[in-house]
Formats: structure tokens, C-alpha cells, sequence
């Protein structure tokens, strides 16, 4: 890895090649401690928040910070979001209030507990297949396959169709190359829609008992959402069920290796599987960054922000800030408290947030009962991406418990 530039404004935060070329933590102790209020330049700029507590403050106030204008770079500096109003993470007010309390009515117990119950037995199964069996790509052969499989369970989407969308949501927000993907991320982006509204179609004929269904059959506010609305939210709840629960499983058998007095504390149980899933959300913080546009002139920091400014929470930065998170940059399975903002804050916190912590429980319960010690065994392979960090294939061998 290169060093950070001197000048920090030499660092192009929206270049995806920033963050694999540099130690993007090194460069964010140096924003923190220099610069934790930064004026990015660019046509438009934007604000770039890296304390704890300045990220967390601006996610919880939705008077002055709106999500409608976008909430990745990628919308943001584009002027707008074609889902603002009708995708719930790019909608504010009433709206998101009621679409909301419905997606949340399908995360109920009743609903997620068959969606559980195969999640158990998938990751139990294809660890049981890759314990024991020398090197093998823990991206490819169980993180690639777990997390889709099981939002796309709840979705009601049918296994045969898994890998597309699986495919498609890698193209997304990222690449495995340095290559310019806009036009990739687009064009993937306009398929999952296309295959969810068809989808909603289906199920406003056929209703089934999954998710797309009570989006397609419930009524909001007393109209049904559209078939766009349905596959907006359809589309969001995809893309963060996987984007997240897989980056950080991958992420985390790195950290297990990087950190082998973790692994054990594991195994012997000195830190609980509860405490290590918090911690690997900390640790990988997958969803890099957020973003909001200033509904009124404020102050942060010290820096008068204008209204209609763009403001970016990096999470990254704020999951290792120092002063809330002491040795920030080391995995601490026992670590407490762990308010990590990995996950979101506020109005707009993930809401599969219990998904995602239960499949990384789900995989580490089976690691630490059939595992002895865990190594990566080759480079792994970054993603390209200025919204999400993390890699794409990381060789590794898990040696079988004794």
C-alpha cells in the first residue's frame, strides 16, 4: 500500500482505487485527528464526517439531514435518487414511518423462523463441506451463498434464481477490478429491479407468505404500493441482506487469523458468540459510507455547513475512533460496550439488522464447535467500491476440531 498523501486533500474519496491503494484506517486516524470536519473538493463537494460522535448525531436527526436527495455517494453527487419518496432508505417522514412498520411486520417471529430454521441447517451443511478439506475460496464456497440464500428465502425469491441475483447485487455498488463500472453498476442495478417487479406481479396474483407478498397485497395509507414501490424495497432489503452479512463473514475469518488469541478466547468460551458477532460488525463495518443533504444551514465541529450540502458518514472511520472505541484497531471479541455504527443509527437503522447477526451467530457457532484453528492462505481480493469495503475471495483452510 502506498502512504497517505501529506495533504489530505490530495485524497480522492470517491475514487473506489483510494481505499484498496492506501490503509484506509491509517487515513482515517489522520482525518479524525486533522481534519474531522473536511470539505471535499469536487463538482458538487461534500462533507466528510469521521468521529463517532458526529456521525452518529447526524443519523439520528432527521429535522436538519434528509435522506431524499440519495444516501450513497453514488446518488448523492448524481443531484437525486430515483427511489426518494418510495424506497425506504431514501424516504423520510409519515411515508417511511408506514412502510416500515409493513417490512417490519414480515421480520416478525412467526415469519423469520422457518427462514431460520433453513438458515441453520445451509450453514451447518456447507461448513460441514469445507471443515477438513485443505484450501478452499471461503468467499466463493459459503459467504457467496449463505447471506442471498437467506433474504432471498424471506423475499419468497426461488432457489433457481439465487445466483443471478447474487451476481447482480455484487455488480451493484461494486467491482472485483479497477475498472470503471458505472455503467455495470447501472445496468445491474436496472435488472434487479425489472425481476422484482415481475415478481410483484406474480405475487399480487398468487400471493405466497414471504415479503414481496405483503408489499404487493398490503395496503399504505389505505392505496397498495405500487409495482415500482415494491421493487424499490424489494431491491433495498436484497442488497443489504447480502452486501453486509457476507462481507463481514468473510471479513471475520481474516480477523480470526490476523488475530488467533481471539479464535481462542472463541473456542474456549472466555467471549461469547453474542459479543464476537458485534465485534466483527465493528471490525469489518462493510457499508463504508452513507450520506444526507442538509435541510437547514448547521454547525459541526466547528465548520458552518449550508443548507443543500452533502454530508458523508464514514463509518469505517467512525467504528475505529479511539476515543469511544478503545484499541480501536484491534479485534476484541470480548469487547464491551460495542456500540458500533455498523449497522446504521437512528430512523433509518437496518432492518435486518437481526438477520445479519443471526447468520454470522449461525456460522461461528459451527466454526467454533468443529474448527481446532483457522489460517488464510493466500493474498484475498479486495472489492472496488467508495460505498462498501471488504473482499471477494479470501483462500483459507479450516482445520477440524480434534
Amino acid at each position: 500500500m502506498r502512504p497517505v498523501p501529506d495533504d489530505l486533500e490530495a485524497v480522492d474519496l470517491t475514487d473506489p482505487s483510494t481505499f484498496i491503494e492506501h490503509d484506509q484506517y491509517a487515513m482515517w486516524r489522520r482525518f479524525r485527528a486533522e481534519r474531522p470536519v473536511y470539505r471535499h473538493a469536487g463538482d458538487p463537494g461534500f462533507w466528510v464526517l469521521t468521529r463517532y460522535a458526529d456521525v452518529k448525531r447526524v443519523y439520528r436527526d432527521d429535522q436538519n439531514f434528509t435522506s431524499e436527495r440519495g444516501n450513497v455517494l453514488q446518488t448523492l453527487l448524481a443531484g437525486a435518487d430515483t427511489g426518494a419518496g418510495q424506497m425506504l432508505v431514501v424516504t423520510d417522514g409519515p411515508r417511511h414511518t408506514a412502510i416500515r412498520k409493513l417490512i417490519l411486520e414480515s421480520f416478525s417471529p412467526r415469519a423469520l423462523q422457518p427462514v431460520m430454521d433453513r438458515l441453520a441447517a445451509r450453514t451447518k451443511s456447507l461448513l460441514d463441506e469445507l471443515i477438513g478439506a485443505g484450501t478452499v475460496d471461503f468467499a466463493a464456497q459459503f459467504a457467496d451463498r449463505v447471506p442471498i440464500a437467506t433474504i432471498c428465502d424471506l423475499l419468497g425469491v426461488p432457489p433457481s434464481d439465487h445466483s443471478l441475483l447474487l451476481d447482480l447485487n455484487k455488480k451493484a455498488l461494486s467491482s472485483t477490478d479497477g475498472g470503471d463500472f458505472t455503467d455495470v453498476s447501472h445496468n445491474a442495478r436496472i435488472s434487479i429491479l425489472y425481476y422484482f417487479a415481475a415478481l410483484a406481479q406474480d405475487r399480487r396474483d398468487e400471493p405466497r407468505d414471504d415479503v414481496v407478498s405483503a408489499l404487493a397485497n398490503t395496503l399504505v395509507d389505505g392505496q397498495p404500493l405500487s409495482d415500482q414501490e415494491v421493487a424499490l424495497n424489494s431491491y433495498s432489503l436484497m442488497l443489504g441482506g447480502d452486501e453486509t452479512s457476507r462481507l463481514s463473514m468473510i471479513g471475520s475469518i481474516k480477523a480470526f487469523h490476523d488475530f488467533p488469541d481471539q479464535w481462542r478466547a472463541l473456542k474456549d468460551g472466555s467471549a461469547s458468540v453474542a459479543s464476537a458477532v458485534e465485534e466483527i460488525l465493528r471490525f469489518t463495518s462493510p457499508a463504508m459510507a452513507f450520506g444526507r443533504r442538509t435541510l437547514a444551514d448547521v454547525s459541526i465541529g466547528g465548520e458552518q455547513i449550508a443548507a443543500d450540502s452533502i454530508v458523508t458518514l464514514w463509518n469505517t472511520a467512525a467504528n475505529r475512533d479511539e476515543s469511544v472505541f478503545p484499541d480501536a484497531e484491534r479485534f476484541l471479541i470480548g469487547r464491551t460496550p460495542n456500540r458500533h455504527m455498523a449497522l446504521g443509527y437512528g430512523p433509518h437503522f437496518c432492518l435486518g439488522a437481526f438477520l445479519a447477526r443471526a447468520e454470522l451467530g449461525a456460522m461461528l457457532e459451527v466454526l467454533r464447535g468443529g474448527v481446532s484453528h483457522i489460517e488464510s492462505c493466500g493474498p484475498a481480493k479486495p472489492i472496488y467500491s467508495n460505498a462498501l469495503t471488504g473482499m471477494s475471495s479470501l483462500p483459507a483452510s479450516l482445520a477440524p476440531a480434534i
